[in-house]
């Protein structure tokens, strides 16, 4: 079977309920809750099944979840930083899918958004470096502080929801201080943390921030 070349691949801006089911069945976190998502992505494959475009990829943007982090990476005006913080794609995607993918949502973005900076990370808990990022241009800027991992039930949150203001988490807390065996903390390693300017005022800036 001769395999499709991506620049025959259709990328397209679609709502957050087009995507939510694609990404909790192929993105390790298996989920899009705890995070801010202001623009969504679908990669599809135009020759599917009855000759009907397929989905076989899916990426998110949002405002960065941490306080402070938009104004680490543009001081000037945070409010052009967005992350891209959900990629996925199927398993039997040609060579360059994801970046072919990546590139197109950057033309997008630059096109149709006041956004300039864009900021990612590669979780080496799962065993990434960011190499696709770096395929397209990425800045590798440095790694983020180590952090910890809220196992409830079986169900995996970044530990800072401890501090929210919810029923559900008050009660986790609560069984926290009870010693409760089915919720644990475990520690998270640090994660690369790649950084993209659109413009070339914003490459400039982050060629003279974070040069090596």
């Amino acid at each position: 079977m001769v395999m499709m070349k991506v620049n025959k691949f259709i990328v397209e801006h679609v709502p957050k309920k087009s995507v939510n089911g694609f990404i909790r069945k192929h993105h390790y976190t298996g989920t899009t809750k705890g995070m801010h998502v202001s623009h969504c992505f679908a990669l599809f494959k135009p020759d599917g099944m009855f000759g009907l475009p397929t989905m076989i990829g899916a990426m998110t943007y949002g405002i960065p979840a941490m306080p402070g982090v938009a104004e680490r990476y543009y001081p000037d005006d945070p409010s052009v930083v967005i992350e891209l913080n959900r990629l996925c794609c199927v398993d039997d995607t040609p060579t360059n899918t994801e970046s072919f993918f990546i590139g197109k949502t950057l033309k997008w973005l630059k096109d149709n958004t006041s956004y300039r900076v864009i900021l990612s990370y590669a979780d080496s808990n799962q065993g990434h470096t960011g190499v696709i990022y770096k395929a397209t241009n990425f800045k590798h800027v440095g790694m983020t502080e180590p952090a910890q991992s809220l196992i409830a039930d079986g169900i995996v949150y970044h530990s800072r929801c401890l501090t929210k203001k919810s029923p559900k988490f008050e009660n986790i807390r609560k069984r926290i201080k009870n010693n409760d065996k089915d919720i644990q903390i475990t520690k998270l390693p640090p994660k690369y943390i790649y950084v993209i300017g659109l413009d070339r005022k914003r490459k400039k800036h982050i060629m003279n921030e974070f040069s090596s």
